[in-house]
């Protein structure tokens, strides 16, 4: 949700030093190496480039991980690439906050959002939120999203999955991964758990795409990052809002109803917040799954003794899905702002500063993971941060999980061999990214 590096122009350096910061600051951000890796991983095409983007993200990580980024065209803020220095934003709590500023975009859209919509962004859900408010709007969806609760849900996701699985299951020639098994499989349980009907699918999952990839050739609904932003917004208010006037006039047993007949703070949730909060479940509940399954599935045929491992030992899913959420990590950054100045790896972050927090980084820090870029499927401990931590922790988390365990439970006993049949795809976003496409071709048993 950002101008694309190749777009901005000027001769200076990503990084310049702010008031109050060390000297060694100015040394990296002169280095035209940190210049150049720096720009890479705010740009939604760097993320398109896997090898690249862990390439510029291990020198950040090395050289500058508390990098101060004054780049044309955006606000300025601090780059942390650092699994410490992340947690340590995560989990200061009040000292860093989500309001004003919760994902990177150009100042170009963040001033047509505001002149469009009064605001600098299209929603307002759980991660523009602070407490107490953000806890008050969590507590609406967080009593569907437990263990216990999904429990009831769990047989028929493993009917899902073997109904995906089985109609490509014998398929010699090649197919892609993607759209035939990870996304059918993962819009479908989110649209399930909203009560919303599967002929609506493939309409959630377009105004999906281009809110999240509105720079992305493929996904993005308009040309401009703005209107596809907006289109997107409008597409999912178009949607939800006769949605939830149904709800409140015949309340049902999904979560659509409890979310438009909930009170927040004792008062109705307002149509801004409510609108929101649907677009927000619809959203964060199914691309980052498909992302993960993608991935997760384009790891174990680029390592193939793991793959015989998990085949072998099919008590390691639990394991190899930890693995694939922290290889994966579809949910790439988040922006905070500092309401006091806090020291972070050497620097000072001023009060009213902005931190994007580069999870998918932290993810492959080396003095956290051993042997950070091997794909491990029994790798322990693995505290990635994929799902976040502290307060916005993802909602979903669990509902995640048991999608992913049921997707290779149900594909991995059918499979033979696979192998790729051509290059993969990836998305251009740097707010959530993935393989977008998989061709692959299996060999499947009888």
């Amino acid at each position: 949700m950002l101008t694309r590096p190749a777009r901005v122009t000027g001769s200076g350096p990503v990084g310049s030093l702010p008031p109050g910061n060390a000297q060694s600051q100015l040394s990296a951000a002169a280095d035209p190496r940190i210049h150049e890796a720096a720009r890479f991983v705010i740009s939604p095409d760097g993320h398109a480039d896997d090898a690249k983007l862990q390439d510029a993200f291990k020198l950040l990580r090395a050289e500058a991980p508390v990098l101060w980024v004054n780049t044309p065209g955006m606000r300025p803020f601090w780059l942390l690439s650092r699994y410490g220095d992340i947690s340590t934003v995560e989990r200061r709590g009040a000292a860093f906050v989500a309001a004003t500023r919760t994902f990177l975009t150009s100042k170009m859209t963040e001033e047509r959002l505001e002149r469009m919509l009064g605001k600098p962004y299209v929603l307002r859900g759980l991660l523009q939120m602070d407490d107490p408010e953000h806890a008050a709007y969590r507590a609406v969806a967080q009593p569907w999203l437990t263990p216990p609760a999904l429990a009831a849900m769990e047989p028929w996701l493993e009917s899902w999955a073997s109904h995906i699985v089985g109609r490509v299951a014998g398929r010699a020639e090649a197919f892609d991964f993607t759209s035939d098994i990870a996304v059918p499989f993962s819009i479908r349980g989110i649209m399930r758990l909203l009560g919303l009907p599967e002929a609506d699918d493939d309409l959630i999952l377009k105004l999906s795409w281009g809110l999240v990839g509105p720079e992305d050739p493929v996904r993005r609904l308009a040309d401009h990052p703005t209107a596809a932003i907006c289109r997107a917004g409008l597409g999912f208010q178009t949607y939800f809002d006769p949605v939830a006037a149904d709800r409140r006039a015949c309340p049902r047993h999904d979560l659509s109803s409890v979310i438009a007949t909930a009170e927040v703070q004792g008062e109705p949730m307002p149509d801004y917040e409510r609108f929101s909060y649907y677009t927000m479940i619809a959203t964060g509940g199914h691309d980052t799954i498909a992302f993960c399954l993608s991935g997760g599935m384009h790891a174990l045929i680029e390592h193939p003794e793991q793959l015989a491992k998990l085949r072998a030992d099919p008590d390691l899913i639990d394991t190899a899905i930890e693995e694939m959420l922290r290889w994966t990590t579809p949910g790439r950054h988040i922006v905070r702002t500092a309401t006091e100045d806090v020291a972070l790896g050497g620097q000072t972050v001023r009060a009213g500063e902005a931190v994007a927090l580069f999870f998918n980084s932290a993810n492959r820090d080396e003095t956290v993971f051993a042997n950070a870029d091997q794909f491990r499927i029994d790798r322990r401990p693995n505290p990635h941060l994929a799902f976040g931590l502290g307060r916005h922790h993802c909602i979903g988390a669990h509902m995640a999980r048991l999608e992913i365990r049921a997707l290779l439970k149900a594909l991995l006993p059918r499979l033979e061999s696979v192998e790729l049949a051509a290059p993969p795809r990836r998305a251009a976003s740097t707010m959530v990214s993935g393989i977008s496409s998989l061709p692959i071709r299996c060999a499947w048993r009888a």
